[in-house]
């Protein structure tokens, strides 16, 4: 009897132990699946703040060309080519093109930066939205009014920048902060410019060109005047934002969700299918 007591007292002792050690392994699995997030999300990080400093320069932020450098992010003839190729011209650069090697940033730098192409190829998962893009879609051409001014995919207003691939070059963050601080944001012509010639003729509108002799503006009505500026008594720019300063109180928090999803996804859905367009570069895409 006592030995039969002992065995089954052995028997719920290890079953006990088993039990504790399989529990203690999901612990561990599962704060190493932690630990594998962070040096992801760390990677990833890395990977964008490199192109931004290191290759935007040239190919922009958004990877579709510069002044100096071409289109890497939407042009077939880079985009089907092999991590190992494009690995390879990262390190060694293509110097009759003036592009030098970055083979001192070293290959963890490297291959965060190819991965960091590759989103901006369309080549990644797609973003995570912060709100419904349809309802955002709603809005941007309804409540909020963003279409009186920006265009996407071809429908809305001519006065603000396209923002068809504004998602795809800048975080929620950033476009929140782009949408709801616009007396914050950088550049000192935010305004409307007003052209006064000598004969005392006026014309307001947005600066599309200048130089030194000449302006260009485009009127509210979609009209271009070239001005020279020897025939100019005066030209301001007003002090209030073209952007609307009260989308922070206009629309709520989740109606602010909606617009930058709606964002997000045309820019994601554009890339996905080789159709984001090139468009000049510019300081702040809903500036001006």
């Amino acid at each position: 009897m006592r030995s039969s007591m002992q065995c089954r007292g052995v028997m719920v002792a290890m079953l006990f132990c088993a039990v504790a050690i399989i529990s203690l392994s999901a612990q561990e699995a599962n704060v190493g699946s932690e630990k594998t997030k962070q040096p992801n999300k760390a990677a990833s990080e890395i990977g964008r703040q490199t192109f931004e400093s290191t290759c935007a320069a040239c190919h922009g932020l958004d990877g579709r060309g510069g002044e100096r450098g071409p289109d890497i992010a939407t042009r077939a003839e880079v985009v089907r080519k092999t991590d190992e190729e494009i690995s390879k011209i990262l390190q060694t650069g293509i110097p009759q093109a003036g592009m030098p090697p970055f083979a001192a940033l070293g290959p963890a730098t490297l291959s965060a930066t190819l991965k960091h192409l590759r989103l901006l190829q369309g080549k990644g998962a797609a973003p995570a939205l912060p709100g419904n893009s349809g309802k955002g879609r709603e809005l941007f051409a309804g409540k909020a009014g963003c279409s009186e001014c920006h265009m996407v995919e071809g429908r809305g207003g001519f006065l603000g920048p396209d923002l068809s691939s504004y998602g795809a070059s800048h975080s929620v963050s950033e476009i929140r902060g782009a949408i709801v601080n616009a007396v914050q944001r950088s550049g000192s012509r935010k305004g409307l410019a007003k052209a006064t010639t000598k004969d005392g003729q006026t014309v307001s509108g947005v600066v599309r060109n200048e130089d030194n002799f000449s302006l260009q503006l485009q009127s509210l009505d979609g009209a271009l005047h070239f001005l020279t500026k020897a025939d100019l008594a005066d030209l301001s720019f007003s002090s209030k934002p073209l952007m609307p300063e009260d989308y922070a109180t206009k629309l709520s928090a989740s109606d602010l969700d909606h617009v930058i999803a709606y964002l997000l996804s045309v820019a994601h859905e554009q890339q996905a299918k080789g159709t984001v367009a090139r468009e000049p570069k510019k300081k702040s895409e809903f500036e001006e």
